[in-house]
């Protein structure tokens, strides 16, 4: 039975592929796949951005490479950077609350 580290991998892995296979190269997100994909799977981080080319800056910044498409390797930065950003939240809401105590 996999851990529930193995599960959230295969899971990022799935997703990345949905998206990834829908035109072009089924191994890399274009610029309109990487919005699809936002959109659906991170439409709160998408919708808390007030600037209207966030998807371009972000493609920019991803796409190490400079292709023109956001690869496994490139996305998987987007998703750690987002993840650091929500533990420090959580860290930030954990001490909160022990204040509150």
């Amino acid at each position: 039975m996999p851990s529930e580290l193995e599960v959230a991998m295969e899971s990022l892995i799935k997703v990345f592929h949905r998206y990834s296979s829908k035109q072009g190269n089924s191994a890399t997100l274009s610029r309109a796949e990487l919005k699809h994909l936002m959109a659906n799977e991170l439409s709160n981080f998408l919708e808390s951005q007030k600037d209207p080319a966030a998807i371009d800056k972000i493609m920019k910044d991803l796409d190490t490479n400079g292709d023109g498409q956001v690869d496994f390797e490139e996305f998987v930065s987007l998703v750690v950077g987002l993840s650091v950003a929500c533990e420090q939240c959580y860290q930030m809401h954990l001490r909160q609350q022990s204040h509150r105590k």
